[in-house]
């Protein structure tokens, strides 16, 4: 970060207020369904009338699942797979310190191939649902991760109910890739904080949805052209990309990153009003995740109809640069902002992998001047208050 936004931000410190506690009550199926034996060996347990899972009810064929064989869960823990009508749902309530709610879950089937739509469910609450299916090639664990914007609720106080139903696809009468779904989180946001010296209130991408303890593959972000419903606050999202977070992979900055991975393109976009003959800079950080990702990273930066590319090396061990463009504003008017990316690349282990962008900072270009003089004489002063003592 340069010296004038780091002493600013330092003066002006704010925290982007966010919660992830249990909303939910048994989210990871840890807690066994009732009257069930202790001593009980079978990795599927068909929930019935008597044997409800805690804190869920469930229509339909579901099976209580435990990892072990040809199962991989997170954390080796337990899950529920959804069979023929199945679904389970939950009713949580709204309330009014927070505005904005996203969900995180993971995915998965009993068998490596049931990819390609083979696997999916719906989630759903009310006025907006989405069709998941198991996409593979996204990371190294039998599992995926996604996550689903549930709304804005606000003052509401609503009750929500939360469901997840299973989709019939080509492969319904395979029992092995029939959805095995677990570690339902949600996250909580109240509505965007901006920064001194940047334009973005969600450059660095730290506001997004939770990430898993026992996961370490990111989450996968789906497209989302509604800046209202993104799962990344502020930003709109083209074709699909990765989040990931700092324990897991190298992020050049805070917590949380992106990795642009679908190569059809995929990339992030925000479209801002802009004044007439001003001068703008566009800076990001540019990358790699550590991740094995080899190659010749090429990102298109665009502002308006200008664009930018921009090319990173990369040996796969963590490494990024710092990029930038200025631009002049022709037109007062909404302006569209991206950074894209279009080439594929897979790690060692086949693996989609691609550039890690963060820290994005859109300014007016004189604010930086500014800064830095106000920088200078801020220092000069606590150097001459030194001097004195």
């Amino acid at each position: 970060m340069d010296p004038p936004l780091l002493l600013l931000s330092f003066l002006c410190l704010c925290i982007t207020i966010s919660n992830a506690a249990d909303i939910l009550h048994n989210p990871d199926f840890e807690i066994p369904p009732t009257n069930t034996s202790a001593n009980s060996t079978s990795q599927f347990l068909l929930l019935t009338k008597s044997n409800t899972i805690p804190g869920w009810l469930f229509n339909g064929t579901v099976w209580y699942v435990s990892s072990g064989p040809n199962i991989s869960l997170p954390g080796n823990g337990h899950a529920v797979q959804l069979g023929e009508n199945g679904n389970i749902n939950q009713t949580f309530r709204a309330t009014d310190d927070y505005r904005q709610y996203i969900l995180t879950f993971t995915l998965t089937a009993r068998d490596d191939d049931c990819f390609n739509n083979a696997t999916a469910v719906n989630v759903s609450v009310p006025e907006r649902s989405r069709v998941f299916s198991l996409l593979g090639h996204f990371g190294k664990n039998q599992w995926e991760t996604y996550a689903f914007y549930l709304g804005d609720w606000g003052s509401k106080r609503d009750s929500i109910k939360l469901e997840i139903i299973r989709v019939t696809t080509n492969t319904a009468s395979n029992v092995t890739c029939w959805p095995i779904v677990d570690n339902f989180l949600i996250t909580r946001h109240v509505m965007p904080r901006w920064y001194d010296g940047n334009i973005l209130a969600n450059g660095g991408f730290e506001i997004g949805p939770a990430f898993i303890n026992n996961s370490s593959d990111g989450i996968i972000l789906n497209e989302e052209p509604e800046i209202f419903n993104s799962l990344l606050q502020d930003w709109s999202i083209i074709g699909t990309i990765k989040y990931i977070d700092s324990n897991h992979y190298k992020v050049p900055e805070g917590r949380a990153a992106i990795e642009l991975v679908s190569g059809s393109p995929s990339g992030i976009q925000i479209d801002l009003t802009l004044t007439v003959g001003s001068t703008y800079i566009l800076e990001f950080m540019m990358g790699d995740a550590n991740d094995s990702c080899v190659g010749d990273f090429i990102v298109y930066a665009q502002i308006g109809t200008t664009i930018e590319n921009f090319t990173v090396q990369s040996n796969g061990t963590g490494s990024a640069q710092k990029q930038s463009m200025t631009f002049e504003a022709e037109f007062t008017r909404l302006t569209p902002i991206s950074i894209t990316s279009s080439n594929e690349t897979r790690s060692s282990d086949n693996v989609l992998c691609g550039p890690v962008i963060d820290n994005i900072v859109f300014r007016p270009f004189a604010s930086y001047a500014v800064k830095l003089k106000l920088y200078i004489e801020v220092s000069s002063l606590l150097l001459t208050l030194l001097i004195l003592l």
